[in-house]
């Protein structure tokens, strides 16, 4: 059998790292050998465990996963690769994440087949993105050219709740009176997943029913 991936896993939630596990688990080429909840222990690891890929949920207590990617990439020694795994489909956490020197960047909604897909293009030195962002302008960027400020890119999103890419597109659906099903369709993903981006969506704005959610719309001219 050809040599396993040596993989390392750190999110600050258990749920996420043992379904990552467990996926992971039935393939036979990979190996997790470590696991972590913070960034702190993200770099203890790779210093220990020395994997062939680190995969790092960004946010996280104590230090974030970008932070940490950034730490570990100035250690020329180390030859981990980092794939950043977020909720998030913002450009900013993308951007920052290739700043800090990952070399993928992975949506908690990926299903398996991409996931699998990803952990071998960036173990075989090749870059792998997911999510709602333009190829050109991650291709501009690794080229560096000037289309990217190189000044620091704020994570913190200009509206009041910190909402998505995604889940503005989703309100927008829910507030032009779209169920779920119809948004899936519109959006090209599971019904699972948009129930997800709707809960978290509803979550930051603490809003209990659609009469809530239009109303808090309305007020901060999100619709």
């Amino acid at each position: 059998m050809k040599n396993q991936i040596k993989i390392a896993l750190v999110d600050d939630h258990l749920l996420v790292r043992n379904g990552i596990k467990s996926l992971l688990e039935e393939e036979l080429d990979m190996l997790v050998i470590a696991e972590g909840s913070n960034g702190f222990e993200a770099i203890d690891i790779v210093k220990n465990y020395k994997p062939d890929i680190l995969i790092i949920d960004v946010r996280m207590p104590k230090m974030n996963g970008i932070e940490a990617v950034g730490k570990l990439q100035n250690i020329p020694s180390f030859k981990t690769k980092f794939i950043v795994l977020s909720m998030h489909d913002s450009e900013q956490y993308i951007l920052e994440s290739i700043k800090a020197g990952a070399s993928g960047y992975l949506l908690k909604d990926t299903d398996k087949k991409e996931f699998i897909k990803a952990i071998h293009t960036v173990y075989n030195g090749e870059k792998y993105f997911s999510g709602d962002i333009s190829n050109v302008i991650v291709s501009n960027y690794l080229q560096n050219t000037s289309i990217i400020p190189k000044k620091e890119i704020p994570i913190q999103k200009p509206d009041p709740f910190g909402l998505t890419k995604k889940e503005k597109h989703i309100l927008l659906q829910i507030l032009s009176g779209k169920t779920n099903d119809e948004i899936s369709k519109i959006l090209n993903n599971s019904k699972r997943t948009i129930e997800t981006h709707r809960f978290n969506m509803m979550k930051k704005m603490n809003v209990k029913n659609l009469m809530e959610l239009s109303s808090k719309a309305a007020k901060y001219d999100l619709n």
